[in-house]
C-alpha cells in the first residue's frame, strides 16, 4: 500500500515508489540530490536508479511536458526531507541517550557523559572549548588550561576523532538538511496559490508538516552539545592533519553560531514565511475553537451518528464536514504552537491570539520527538514576549507617523498580557480541562460502541466521524501521560512545581478500552465499509465526468498533461465494480494509481507557476451548483483510502507509539487504576495491547535500537501481564477474606445459640441493653442491614470484577493456571500460620474451602479445570515422599511437603514433647490433650482434640498421618532405647528383687539402691503420652477414612483381624497391618506401634526383658506419686499418670511378643538344620505360628501383668501410713486403670489384692465432690480463636481402639450408680432445669441404696472372690456393676 500523505495526515510517512513525481525546480542543484542521498540513508546506487529522480512527468505523459510545468516544486522532496528529519530525531536522540541527557544551557554534565566514549574524558579542557565558541581553538592557549589533558589528547587524537566522526557527520546533516528544508519551505509559501484545509488539504499538511519538522529538528538540536563535539573534532582533526581544519568547519560554526539559540535562527529563517504561516493559522482557526469546546461537541452532536434535534433519524452526523476536519485537531494544535513560537508577528493578526489563547490555556508541553519536549509557556515567555514588545516599541515610535500605530500598539501590549496571564492559567487549569475532556471522551466513545454494536450497518457512513472520535481520545490519552513528572513554574519567576496528574485517574483505561473496541468493530465491518466507500467513489467518479464535460471546463486552455491526467482520474473511477451488482472482492481493489494521479494533479494547479490554477478549476466547475471538481476529487481521495488503505488509516490515528516512552508512567497508572474503585478488569486487554503499537517507533537504519526495543516491548508486556494477575490474585484474596466471602459463611453455632438463649432468659428482653453489651454476636442476616450494605455492594462489584477479568483472560489458560496455582499455594502458607505460630487445622481447613469456592466461581466463566491444580497443589504440600507401608522405604526425591512437615514439627514440638513447658495432657474422656498454659496462641484443647486432627487429615491425607507416624516411630525409639538402658543397668538389682519381694525389709533396701527410677518414669510418662497421641491420630483417621472410604477402611481391618501371625513375619502382611494401625482400623494400636519399633531394636530377644514388671514396681516409690490428683472430668491424673499404664502395657506386650518370634525364628532355624535345609536369615520360609505358640505368648504375658500387679499392690499397700494417704489413692486408681486397659489382665485381677469396696468409696468420694454447676458457653472458635473451646465428648467408646487406650468412661467403673451423674458432668449445662435435673440424680443415687463409706472403712469389708473366671478364659468380662449385684459380699446389699 502506498503512504502518500492525505488531509487527514500529521505525522510525517514514507513516499513510496507509485507516487506520482514532478519535474525538479530549477533552484535545485544537481548536487543537492545526492546531499539527499545521504542524508536520507539511502545508498546512491539505488536513488540515481530510481526513476522518481530522474522523470519530469507522469510516465503517461513524459516527455509533453508543458515549459511551465519544469519549474514545479518536486512534491516528493517534500516528503522525503519529512523523513529525514526524522531520521536525522532518531540519531540526535540516541545521542543525547549516551550522553546521559545533559543540560547544555548549564553546562552539567554527569560522569555517564565522560564515560560514554564518544568524547574525550578531559572535562577542564572541553568545558573550556564549548564556552569559548565559536573562538577557534587553536587561539585559545589550551597549554594554559589543561597541558596534561591536551598532551593526553594529542596523543589519541586519531581514537577520539574516530569516535567523535560519526556523530560530527550528523552536525554535517543537519546544516544540510537546513540549507534543503528552508529553500524547499520558502519555494512552497512563495508559489502554492491556496493553502486552505478546504481547498488544498493535501498540500496543506505537506508544507506545515515539513514547517514543524524544520523547527523540531533545530530545537532539539540544541539539547546535544554541538559547540563542544565541533569543536573538540576539529581539534583532534588540526592534531591529525598538522593544522589543518576540517573542510565543512567554517560553515558548521557559521550554522551553530545562527543557531545559538536555535529560535534565533528560526526568526531569522522564517521570517518571509511568516505571513503564509498566519493565513494558514487562521484558516484552522474554526476548527481549533472547536476542538477545545467539548461541551459543545457533545451537544452538538459532532461525535454522534445521529442529529442531535432529530435522534429519529438514524443517517449521518450532523456535520460531517466538519466532524472529519476533528481528526486534525492534534496536528493542527502543533501547528498553531510553532507557528506563532517561529513567526511571533503573526499574533498581532485580528484574531491570531484568540486562536493562540485556545490553545494555550490548556497546554504545557509541546513534544518535540518521542519523550523530548518543550515547556511551551517558557519559550514564548523567553523568545515571543520579546519580539511582542519590540513590535510595540515600533509601533509607540510610529503613532505620530501613521494612522494605525496606536491600533498597533494596543495590540501588542494585549497580547503581551495575555501571554503572560495565559501561563499562570494554563498551570492551574490545564489538567482539570483535560480531565472533563476525557470524561466527556469516556461517554462518548461508550455511546459510540453501544451504538455501533446495535447498528453495524451505520458504521461505515459514519467512519470519518468515528476516526475523528479515536483521533481525540488518542490526543487526549497522550497528553496525560506526556504531562506526567512536569515541573512547570509561573510567568513570574515562581518556583516550578509538578504538574498536578492523578495517576488513579480511570479515565485512562475507559479511553483506551473504548479505543479497542471501535477499532475492534472497524476490523469486523473492514468489508461493509470498502464497500460504502466503492459505493460512493462510484457515485463521485459520474459526478466528476459531469464536471470535467461541463461548458465553462471545456472553455479552459487545459494542457495536453492536465488534460491526461485528469482522463486518468477518471477513468481509474469508471473502472471500479458496481457494487450493488457484482460480486466482488474488494481486497483485491488497489486505488493508489487513482491518489497518485490525483496528487499530481494538486501539486501542479496550487503552482502560480502553472497556467491552470485551482481558483480556475472552482469557478469553472462551481457555477454548475454542485461542489467543485476540486472539492469532490479530495473526498474521492479520501474515501478511497477507505476501499484499499484502511489499516494504514486505522494505524494513524489509533497509534500509541509514543507511549513507548513512558512505559514506567503506564504500569503505575495501569496498577492505580486497573482494580481501584471506578477502575474496569476488563480494560486489561487494551493497556496489554499497546505493545503492538511500540515496534512502530524502530528505526531501519539503527539495529542495536531495534533489539533494545524488542526487549523492552517484552518487559512492558510482562510487566503488565504481572500486574493483571496480580490484581487477579488481589481478587481472589478480597472475596476469600473476612470482608468478602467469609462475611457471608457467618451462622451461629449450637454453643452460641445457647448462650443468647441463657441471656434472654436471664433479662427478659433478647435486644435488651445488658445483653447486648454481653453478647458481641451478630444474628444471622445482620449482613442485609442497612448500615451492612456497603461491604455487601463491595462484595458484589469485587465478584463482578472477577468474573469479567475471567472472561477476558480465558485465551491464557498456562499463564492464569501458574498465577491461580502460584497464588494458592501462597495462600496455604499465609493461612498456615497465625502470628507467627500454627493455625487450627479447622480454621486452615475452612480457609481453604473458602479459597476453592472462589476458584469455583472462577471455574464458572472460564475453559480450564483450576480444580485440579489445586488439588495437585495440596498434593505437593503433603507430599514428603512415599508411603512407608506401601513403597518401601521412604526418599527425598521430589518431595517437598513444606506445610505438612510445619504442622507435624509443631504438634510434636509443642503437644507430643511439650518443649515450651505448658503442662501438657492427655485427657482420655474428652478425647483431647489439654494444657494449664498457652501453647503458641491457643490452649493444647484447641489444637488437639479429635475434630482438630480430623481436620488436618482432610486437608493433608493420608500423607499427612504417615508423615506423623513417622516421626512418632522415631520419637518412639529414642524411648525405648533409653528405657532399656535403664533396665540393663539394674538387672541385678531387678534380679534380686524378684526374690526378696517377701522380704520387706530387704526388698525396700533393693528399691532405694536401683538407679535412675525417676528418669524412667519421666521416659515412661513421654512414651504413654506419644502413644496416646498416635491413638487419637489415629482414630480420627478411622473417622474420617471410613465416612469418605468405606470399603477400603474394611478391607483394611479385615486383613488386619484375620491374618495369620506368621514366623518370621510376612512383608506384606506387617505392612498391612501397620497401616491398618496407622488409620485405626485394629483395636491394639499401643501394641502395633511399640512391636513395630521393639522389633527393629538391638537385643529385643534379651531375657532382661522378663524384668519389666519388677523394674515398674520400683516406680511406684517415686517422687511423682505424691503430687497424682485423678480428675473425673478428664478420666485422668494431672501429672499424666493415666499415660504410664499405657506404657507399661504396651511394652509387656511387644517385649513378649517379641521374644516368642524370636524364638520361634530359632525353632525354625533349628528344625531346617536337622533337616540338612540351609537357608539365610532373608530366605526362610514364614510359618503361622502355632495355637500353642500363641498361647504360650498370651499366657507369659498375663503373668508379667498379674506380677506387675501383684508387686505393685504389695509395695502401695506396705507404703500407706496415716499420714501420707494421697499418694495411696493415686496408685490404686491407676493400678485399677492399668487392670481395665489390658486386655490380658481381668479387671478382677486387682480384687484379689485391693477389695472393691474401697475402690468403690475412693471414686464415689470424687462424684461426692464434684458438684454440677451452670456451664456458661464461651464464644465459638470462629469468634474467639484464642478461647480454648470446650471440645465435644462421645459416649460411645469401643473396648480396645479407642483413644482412651481402654481407660473406663464411668459406666464401667466401680460406681456406675453414678452414672448419670457423671454424664452431666461432662456435657455443659445449659439451663437451671439441667441443673436441677443433675442434683436430683445426685439424690436418687443417694436413695437407690449407695452406701457413700470413705475410702477406707473397712469395718464391713470382706474379701470378693468372683466364681466366674470368664475373663481368663476368654469369656466376655462383667462390668463392674453387674458384678456387684451379683455378689453376696460387701456392705452393701444390691436389690
Amino acid at each position: 500500500m502506498d503512504k502518500d500523505v492525505l488531509g487527514t495526515m500529521h505525522v510525517p510517512v514514507k513516499p513510496q515508489q507509485n507516487f506520482m513525481k514532478m519535474s525538479l525546480d530549477s533552484s535545485i542543484r544537481n548536487g543537492d540530490l545526492d546531499d539527499m542521498n545521504r542524508l536520507s540513508g539511502t545508498p546512491n546506487s539505488s536513488i540515481s536508479s530510481s526513476p522518481h529522480w530522474k522523470q519530469t512527468g507522469s510516465p503517461s505523459v513524459s516527455g509533453q511536458s508543458s515549459r511551465g510545468s519544469q519549474k514545479i516544486l518536486q512534491i516528493d522532496l517534500v516528503f522525503e526531507l519529512q523523513n529525514v528529519a526524522e531520521r536525522l530525531m532518531s540519531r540526535l536522540y540516541m545521542l543525547r541517550q549516551i550522553l546521559d541527557y545533559p543540560d547544555i544551557g548549564l553546562h552539567q554534565y554527569s560522569d555517564s557523559y565522560w564515560k560514554a566514549g564518544i568524547l574525550p574524558d578531559l572535562p577542564k579542557l572541553c568545558l573550556h572549548i564549548a564556552k569559548k565558541f565559536p573562538e577557534h581553538p587553536a587561539k585559545m592557549q589550551l597549554e594554559k588550561v589543561d597541558k596534561g589533558g591536551l598532551d593526553h589528547l594529542h596523543d589519541n587524537a586519531e581514537t577520539q576523532f574516530t569516535a567523535m566522526e560519526p556523530w560530527f557527520t550528523v552536525l554535517l546533516d543537519l546544516m544540510r538538511f537546513r540549507e534543503q528544508a528552508l529553500r524547499t519551505i520558502l519555494d512552497l509559501s512563495s508559489t502554492v496559490i491556496t493553502l486552505l484545509p478546504h481547498h488544498n488539504p493535501l498540500v496543506l499538511h505537506a508544507f506545515m508538516n515539513l514547517f514543524c519538522a524544520f523547527v523540531r529538528v533545530h530545537i532539539l538540536s540544541d539539547k546535544i552539545p554541538r559547540k563542544m563535539l565541533l569543536q573538540v573534532c576539529n581539534l583532534t582533526h588540526i592534531m591529525l592533519r598538522s593544522g589543518q581544519d576540517h573542510d565543512s568547519y567554517h560553515r558548521l560554526v557559521q550554522f551553530v553560531d545562527s543557531y545559538d539559540p536555535p529560535m534565533k535562527g528560526l526568526h531569522d529563517d522564517l521570517n518571509l514565511v511568516g505571513p503564509r504561516i498566519g493565513e494558514v493559522l487562521e484558516a484552522i482557526g474554526p476548527t481549533i475553537f472547536l476542538g477545545a469546546d467539548y461541551r459543545k461537541l457533545r451537544s452538538e452532536g459532532f461525535l454522534s451518528p445521529f442529529h442531535p434535534r432529530y435522534p429519529e433519524k438514524l443517517t449521518n452526523s450532523a456535520h460531517p464536514a466538519r466532524a472529519q476536519e476533528l481528526v486534525n485537531v492534534e496536528c493542527y494544535r502543533d501547528w498553531v504552537i510553532l507557528g506563532y513560537l517561529v513567526c511571533p508577528a503573526e499574533l498581532l493578526r485580528s484574531n491570531g491570539m484568540d486562536i493562540a489563547m485556545a490553545v494555550l490555556k490548556d497546554t504545557l508541553v509541546l513534544p518535540l520527538f518521542r519523550d523530548e519536549y518543550i515547556l511551551v509557556h517558557e519559550e514564548y515567555q523567553l523568545y515571543v514576549l520579546p519580539k511582542i514588545a519590540e513590535s510595540k516599541k515600533v509601533a509607540k515610535a510610529g503613532r505620530t507617523k501613521q494612522r494605525d500605530a496606536d491600533q498597533e500598539y494596543s495590540l501588542a501590549k494585549q497580547v503581551e498580557r495575555r501571554i503572560c496571564d495565559v501561563h499562570d492559567l494554563a498551570t492551574a487549569r490545564a489538567e482539570s480541562v483535560h480531565r472533563e475532556r476525557r470524561t466527556i471522551l469516556k461517554q462518548e466513545l461508550s455511546q459510540m460502541v453501544l451504538f455501533f454494536m446495535d447498528q453495524p450497518s451505520l458504521l461505515a457512513p459514519n467512519i470519518q466521524m468515528v476516526f475523528s472520535a479515536i483521533a481525540l481520545a488518542r490526543f487526549e490519552v497522550v497528553w496525560y501521560f506526556v504531562h506526567v513528572g512536569v515541573l512547570s513554574g509561573k510567568s513570574r519567576g515562581a518556583r516550578a512545581v509538578p504538574v498536578d496528574i492523578d495517576v488513579s485517574d480511570p479515565t485512562i483505561g475507559f479511553l483506551l478500552d473504548g479505543i479497542e473496541k471501535i477499532c475492534g468493530l472497524i476490523w469486523k465491518y473492514t468489508s461493509a465499509i470498502r464497500g460504502y466507500a466503492l459505493g460512493y467513489l462510484v457515485g463521485a467518479a459520474e459526478r466528476i465526468r459531469s464536471l470535467l464535460g461541463s461548458p465553462d471546463m471545456v472553455a479552459l486552455d487545459i494542457d495536453v498533461e492536465l488534460e491526461k491526467l485528469f482522463a486518468s482520474v477518471s477513468g481509474c473511477l469508471d473502472n471500479l465494480p458496481k457494487f450493488q451488482n457484482e460480486k466482488v472482492a474488494t481486497a483485491t481493489i488497489s486505488l493508489s494509481e487513482f491518489r497518485k494521479d490525483w496528487l499530481s494533479i494538486l501539486t501542479l494547479v496550487s503552482s502560480c507557476r502553472y497556467s491552470i490554477n485551482i481558483k480556475h478549476l472552482e469557478k469553472a466547475t462551481i457555477s454548475t451548483g454542485k461542489e467543485s471538481i476540486i472539492s469532490e476529487g479530495n473526498m474521492a481521495y479520501l474515501w478511497s483510502r477507505s476501499v484499499d488503505d484502511i489499516e494504514n488509516q486505522l494505524s494513524q490515528h489509533s497509534s500509541f507509539k509514543v507511549l513507548y516512552f513512558y512505559r514506567q508512567h503506564l504500569t503505575t497508572v495501569f496498577r492505580h487504576t486497573m482494580f481501584g474503585p471506578e477502575g474496569r478488569p476488563q480494560h486489561c486487554c487494551a493497556w496489554l495491547g499497546l505493545a503492538t503499537d511500540f515496534s512502530a517507533n524502530a528505526t531501519e537504519s539503527m539495529l542495536e535500537e531495534r533489539e533494545k526495543l524488542a526487549g523492552d516491548i517484552i518487559s512492558y508486556a510482562e510487566s503488565i501481564l504481572e500486574s493483571i494477575m496480580g490484581g487477579f490474585e488481589g481478587l481472589i484474596n478480597i472475596l476469600d477474606s473476612e470482608g468478602g466471602f467469609g462475611s457471608l459463611e457467618y451462622k451461629l453455632l449450637p454453643d452460641q445459640a445457647a448462650n443468647r438463649m441463657n441471656h434472654a432468659v436471664k433479662y427478659g428482653n433478647p435486644l435488651s441493653k445488658s445483653m447486648r453489651h454481653n453478647s458481641d454476636l451478630p444474628l444471622p442476616g445482620s449482613e442485609s442491614e442497612p448500615s451492612n450494605r456497603d461491604s455487601v455492594k463491595m462484595l458484589e462489584a469485587a465478584v463482578q470484577r472477577l468474573t469479567s477479568l475471567c472472561t477476558m483472560l480465558n485465551e491464557m489458560e498456562p499463564y492464569l493456571r501458574e498465577h491461580v496455582a502460584r497464588n494458592f499455594q501462597r495462600r496455604i502458607f499465609s493461612i498456615i500460620t497465625v502470628d507467627g505460630d500454627l493455625q487450627r487445622p479447622s480454621v486452615f481447613e475452612a480457609l481453604l474451602h473458602r479459597h476453592m469456592h472462589t476458584v469455583h466461581l472462577i471455574e464458572q466463566h472460564i475453559s480450564m479445570d483450576l480444580t485440579n491444580c489445586l488439588r495437585e497443589i495440596l498434593l505437593t504440600e503433603s507430599f514428603t515422599g512415599p508411603m512407608h507401608y506401601l513403597k518401601g522405604p521412604k526418599t527425598n526425591e521430589n518431595a517437598d511437603g513444606a506445610s505438612v512437615s510445619t504442622v507435624c514439627d509443631w504438634y510434636i514440638e509443642n503437644i507430643v514433647k511439650d518443649v515450651t513447658g505448658a503442662g501438657v495432657l492427655f485427657s482420655p474422656l474428652e478425647k483431647c490433650f489439654k494444657s494449664s498454659k498457652v501453647v503458641g496462641n491457643f490452649y493444647a484443647e484447641a489444637v488437639a482434640d479429635i475434630s482438630e486432627l480430623k481436620a488436618f487429615i482432610r486437608i493433608f491425607g493420608h500423607y499427612g498421618v504417615d508423615r506423623f507416624d513417622t516421626v512418632l516411630q522415631n520419637y518412639l525409639s529414642n524411648l525405648l532405647n533409653c528405657i532399656a538402658i535403664i533396665l540393663r543397668s539394674n538387672k541385678d538389682s531387678l534380679e534380686a528383687l524378684a526374690t526378696s519381694m517377701h522380704d520387706r525389709l530387704k526388698r525396700e533396701s533393693i528399691l532405694k539402691h536401683m538407679c535412675e527410677l525417676e528418669a524412667l518414669m519421666a521416659f515412661s510418662l513421654q512414651l504413654g503420652h506419644t502413644l496416646s497421641f498416635r491413638s487419637l491420630l489415629a482414630e480420627a483417621a478411622a473417622e474420617v477414612i471410613e465416612n469418605n472410604v468405606p470399603l477400603l477402611f474394611s478391607l483394611l481391618s479385615d486383613v488386619a483381624k484375620y491374618s495369620p501371625t506368621f514366623i518370621p513375619q510376612r512383608e506384606e502382611i506387617h505392612k498391612v497391618n501397620m497401616l491398618a494401625s496407622q488409620v485405626g482400623a485394629i483395636s491394639e494400636l499401643d501394641t502395633a506401634i511399640v512391636h513395630s519399633v521393639f522389633s527393629r531394636m538391638e537385643g529385643s530377644d534379651d531375657l532382661t526383658w522378663y524384668l519389666l514388671p519388677y523394674l515398674y514396681m520400683g516406680c511406684m516409690a517415686c517422687r511423682a506419686w505424691s503430687s497424682s490428683t485423678f480428675s473425673i472430668h478428664t478420666g485422668g491424673f494431672n501429672n499424666n499418670m493415666h499415660c504410664l499404664a499405657r506404657c507399661i502395657n504396651a511394652l509387656m506386650v511387644a517385649s513378649e511378643l517379641a521374644r516368642s518370634e524370636h524364638k520361634e525364628f530359632k525353632r525354625q532355624v533349628s528344625q531346617q538344620q536337622s533337616d540338612n535345609t540351609t537357608f539365610g536369615p532373608g530366605k526362610l520360609h514364614a510359618e503361622v505360628l502355632s495355637s500353642e505358640g500363641t498361647a504360650l505368648a498370651e499366657a507369659n504375658i498375663k503373668l508379667m501383668m498379674k506380677t506387675f500387679v501383684q508387686c505393685s499392690a504389695t509395695i502401695v499397700l506396705s507404703g500407706w501410713n496415716e499420714n501420707n494417704r494421697s499418694p495411696l489413692v493415686a496408685k490404686l486408681i491407676f493400678l485399677d486403670q492399668f487392670c481395665v486397659i489390658s486386655k490380658y489382665l481381668p479387671r478382677s485381677t486387682f480384687e484379689d489384692h485391693v477389695p472393691y469396696t474401697i475402690l468403690r468409696s475412693i471414686y464415689q468420694l470424687y462424684y461426692e465432690n464434684a458438684v454440677p454447676a451452670l456451664v456458661l458457653i464461651s464464644p465459638s472458635r470462629r469468634h474467639s480463636a484464642n478461647a480454648a473451646p470446650i471440645p465435644a465428648r462421645s459416649n460411645h467408646i469401643d473396648s480396645g481402639g479407642d483413644s482412651n487406650g481402654g481407660f473406663p468412661n464411668f459406666r464401667g467403673s466401680a460406681f456406675s450408680g453414678l452414672n448419670k451423674v457423671s454424664a452431666q458432668l461432662r456435657k455443659p449445662v445449659l439451663d437451671m432445669e439441667a441443673s436441677s435435673e443433675a442434683q436430683t440424680a445426685v439424690k436418687a443415687a443417694d436413695s437407690s441404696g449407695v452406701q457413700l463409706s470413705g475410702p477406707l472403712d473397712y469395718g464391713s469389708l470382706k474379701k470378693v472372690s468372683f466364681a466366674n473366671k470368664g475373663a481368663s478364659n476368654g469369656a466376655p468380662t462383667m462390668s463392674p456393676l453387674q458384678r456387684f449385684t451379683m455378689s453376696r459380699s460387701g456392705p452393701v446389699t444390691y436389690k
